[in-house]
């Protein structure tokens, strides 16, 4: 679980991010939670677009996404979905304590 002062930290590295992923109409599937699980690994910290034509709530989304790959969801701001999970191989980011 995150702190608050880690949250902010991480949402602070996430602003100048790119989206990497987009949910669509087709919604949160198994192939789409694989490849974030492996964006995951290599970067930590990433983005996800809701997309218009998506008939789910953001907010489920994003509770789907975070726990189908074992991630920290760390915002949602507007149609972005920020997730971060701790690498094991990759280790980059250190969270202030």
């Amino acid at each position: 679980m995150l702190t608050g002062k880690q949250k902010r930290y991480l949402r602070s590295l996430a602003h100048h991010m790119n989206p990497i992923f987009q949910v669509g109409k087709g919604g949160v599937n198994d192939h789409l939670i694989r490849h974030i699980s492996e964006a995951l690994e290599v970067r930590e910290l990433i983005k996800v677009t809701v997309l218009n034509n998506c008939m789910e709530d953001r907010n489920e989304v994003a509770e789907q996404l975070a726990e189908g790959a074992g991630a920290e969801l760390v915002q949602v701001i507007g149609k972005i979905i920020v997730l971060y999970k701790e690498s094991r191989e990759n280790k980059t980011i250190e969270l202030p304590v």
